[in-house]
């Protein structure tokens, strides 16, 4: 048996060029595998074990002003095992280093509970410095992002409104929060411009007025894993309980905002992690099983020779079956170790968005088991049919060289048009013809190459299209203020005069609860004025919305978890003030980007609410000259609690997206490169091992090894042309499955693919194509002439 292994490593050595090519392939397809499942069990257990250590809490809710003494019936609760109040506000901070004002969330601490290291639910880890200390000092601990983004130092001093009394407050510390893995105000993340401050619980009360009183609660539910209806039971009766006192209503912790982005990353992770790479290996398979099946037929006779010395059928076939186990060898081996670049780069990604306790990269051994058995299982199924023709062979009649395969006319010589097409082409097509399944895998193969490459790139212009319609069709204005409570319309005119201020719009932001045959949903009512120009509805299909008088616009998202249609009624609850229900005809159906939205006439919802005119925010146009000035007198408005700066808001969108997504699409790149180099050369080596007795014969009879080329190559770029277009369909068709499988029921994404990106794609797998026919040019000029043209007796 020595003799076949012998035989084996000068097979892999004398094919080394096809061997390398088909195992970066395999290798990839492990890669991604390995890599990105690598990198969602990293982030699930880093997740969970931050959450379990720091007892994030099972159930959310946020109230306008409740009193303590609800505590006890709260306790009470069935289900309910722990629960924990707190008061929570939102306020303007003035920073030294930032002109425009940042919006800062202050949280209340129970410093006793700290210093006794007994936080209870949501509980802070200490990063750097220490614990804020009760005295005459407001000291205060910050999520550590925003520290990182700001540059702040332990010892620095910011000045903020809070509650309209101007304070002092000294950074002392830096911490994460598993309520916070995310820090967000309800938008895009933007790490200079929220940071989230925690300060003495006792002065929080006293400064916003709530001794006595709460705005937000966490609940811990029993050990036991409830069923749905006994959860929803338990959620109904939370509610039941403070609804009385404006709430948007419980929450689970899947709900919340921060565990919902997580959670959406892991799942996105999963899709990421399964569709790509079942690409590679499927095409890593069908590679193989054409070179194993031309590596089989060509040595017949040495596998002849084998039979009649005695080698078993059995044998042979492992041999055979050795070579193409050890191709997928080597490239699960390249995977393992190009997974651990790729998990590594991914993880360093996630730990600049998400900031867990510990977030160490793993690869754990069911992944590596899992690789191994599917890359072997697939190279064995892939190669076994070509094997297993030729084995079975008689040792007589292996000897005899295989029957040509039947030569069809081509289509153009059986229509009669033979005579006005180049000799060269009429046998390009003729190839093509006689060999139409291995063409079509071809196409298919270079088709895939470019679909991928455009489902990596067409992320940057999904991003730039919600920049364009979020940041310059939704929000025109420079500035959104956001106030501490309901204000008068009349606040239009003072923010008006305001230094630089062009043009003021006033909006009212509604928390509701809509109701149709059966079937309910959360979301946010935006109440805009006729003819308001600054913030706007927008269908990302048939553009701006002209506001209707009377009714309610739905967004789809909204409109189809509630099932409902224009023309129909639906119930509206509004969760906050005095919680008025009214039935609204729905009049529109708009798709918006992001989020369960409802649009309605401002008027018309001052109407609906029953509270008279009020508005909750502002949009302005500000001249740009006049900046500092308006900044100046905003950080001076204790109406203000929150600004949106639309200039720095993009900027930090723009930055971290475009990195990351940056680094995904050059790997997708790259991997799509090393795709179409796998398939256009083997394809392009198998056809050469094929057609070198007929490619030497024309250049013994005259032809230049150009035109040789041609004939050899010829074929190949009309499958590689053909592919393109397709490939180009299906970039689309596979950008759209994505977005499919990871959707969820707050974004709304449409597949958008700029035609740069098409054009891109095309080019860099045309270039790939090209490279590897110039290496096989080579190969063709090298033909040993004498060599081929041997036959055998």
């Amino acid at each position: 048996m020595r003799a076949l292994n012998t035989k084996l490593w000068r097979d892999l050595h004398r094919l080394w060029a096809q061997v390398l090519t088909i195992a970066v392939v395999v290798a990839i397809g492990v890669a991604g595998f390995v890599g990105m499942f690598s990198v969602h069990a990293s982030l699930k257990e880093a997740r969970d074990n931050f959450y379990r250590d720091n007892h994030m809490a099972d159930v959310f809710i946020r109230v306008q002003r409740a009193p303590l003494q609800l505590q006890g019936r709260l306790r009470a609760v069935p289900g309910v095992a722990d629960i924990q109040l707190n008061v929570v506000h939102d306020a303007q901070l003035a920073l030294p280093d930032a002109q425009a004002p940042v919006t800062a969330r202050f949280v209340g601490l129970e410093l006793a509970r700290v210093q006794a290291q007994s936080q209870g639910l949501n509980a802070l880890s200490l990063r750097s410095g220490r614990w804020p200390e009760p005295g005459r000092l407001l000291e205060a601990v910050v999520n550590e992002r925003f520290a990182q983004a700001r540059q702040m130092r332990l010892g620095d001093r910011v000045q903020t409104l809070l509650n309209g009394q101007l304070q002092t407050v000294h950074l002392v510390g830096t911490v994460i929060s598993p309520e916070y893995v995310f820090a967000s105000r309800g938008g895009a993340p933007d790490d200079k411009g929220f940071g989230v401050w925690w300060i003495d619980h006792q002065r929080m009360a006293q400064v916003f007025d709530m001794q006595g009183a709460f705005n937000q609660a966490f609940f811990r539910l029993d050990e036991r894993a409830p069923s749905p209806a006994t959860l929803a039971h338990t959620l109904a009766q939370i509610d039941a309980l403070l609804g009385p006192y404006g709430t948007r209503g419980a929450m689970r912790q899947d709900q919340q905002i921060s565990a919902r982005i997580v959670n959406d990353e892991l799942s996105q992770m999963q899709v990421m992690g399964t569709v790509l790479p079942a690409i590679f290996l499927a095409v890593s398979v069908f590679i193989l099983n054409g070179v194993i099946g031309r590596q089989v037929a060509t040595q017949r006779h040495p596998i002849a020779a084998l039979k009649a010395l005695g080698y078993p059928d059995s044998r042979i076939a492992w041999h055979y079956m050795g070579l193409a186990l050890a191709i997928a060898g080597l490239g699960l081996l390249a995977g393992l170790a190009l997974s651990q670049w790729i998990g590594r780069t991914m993880l360093g990604l996630y730990s600049e968005s998400f900031r867990f306790e510990r977030l160490d990269y793993a690869t754990t051994p069911w992944l590596v088991l899992a690789s191994v058995a599917l890359v072997m299982a697939a190279a064995a199924a892939g190669t076994w049919r070509s094997i297993e023709a030729v084995v079975r062979l008689r040792p007589a009649v292996a000897m005899q060289a295989p029957l040509p395969a039947h030569q069809q006319r081509s289509l153009l010589e059986r229509m009669g048009l033979s005579r006005h097409v180049p000799t060269a082409t009429l046998m390009a097509m003729r190839h093509l013809q006689n060999s139409p399944w291995r063409a079509l895998f071809t196409v298919t193969g270079i088709a895939l190459a470019v679909a991928l490459q455009i489902s990596g790139a067409f992320w940057l212009d999904a991003v730039a299209h919600i920049m364009d319609v979020q940041y310059r069709q939704v929000q025109r204005g420079d500035v959104v203020v956001y106030f501490q409570h309901e204000l008068r319309p009349s606040v239009q005119q003072d923010l008006q005069r305001l230094p630089g201020v062009l043009h003021a719009e006033a909006q009212r932001t509604s928390s509701v609860r809509l109701h149709r045959a059966g079937q309910n949903d959360e979301g946010m009512m935006l109440g805009l004025p006729q003819g308001a120009r600054l913030m706007r509805a927008i269908d990302t299909e048939q553009g701006p919305l002209t506001m209707p008088p009377q009714g309610l616009v739905l967004s789809a998202l909204l409109a189809q978890r509630l099932g409902a249609q224009v023309g129909e009624r639906v119930e509206v609850e509004f969760l906050t003030g005095r919680q008025q229900r009214a039935s609204v005809e729905v009049v529109g159906i708009v798709r918006t980007l992001i989020g369960k939205q409802a649009f309605m006439d401002l008027d018309a919802m001052h109407r609906l609410t029953r509270e008279g005119a009020g508005v909750t925010e502002a949009s302005l146009q500000v001249d740009p000259l006049a900046m500092p000035a308006f900044w100046q007198a905003v950080k001076g408005a204790p109406v203000i609690v929150a600004v949106l700066d639309k200039a720095s808001s993009l900027a930090g969108f723009q930055e971290t997206t475009s990195r990351n997504m940056g680094v995904f699409s050059a790997i997708l790149t790259l991997f799509a490169v090393a795709m179409a180099v796998g398939i256009v050369y083997n394809a392009a080596r198998i056809s050469l091992s094929e057609r070198a007795w007929e490619l030497a014969s024309l250049r013994v009879l005259g032809m230049t090894r150009a035109e040789v080329s041609v004939l050899l190559l010829g074929p190949l770029g009309a499958e590689l042309l053909l592919a393109l277009p397709l490939g180009a369909a299906g970039g689309w068709a596979l950008a759209s499955w994505l977005m499919q499988l990871m959707s969820s029921e707050n974004i709304d994404f449409p597949v958008v693919i700029a035609p740069p990106t098409y054009g891109w794609a095309v080019l860099i797998v045309l270039a790939a194509g090209l490279l590897s026919a110039l290496l096989v040019r080579r190969q063709i000029d090298q033909l040993d002439l004498v060599a081929v043209l041997k036959v055998r007796e």
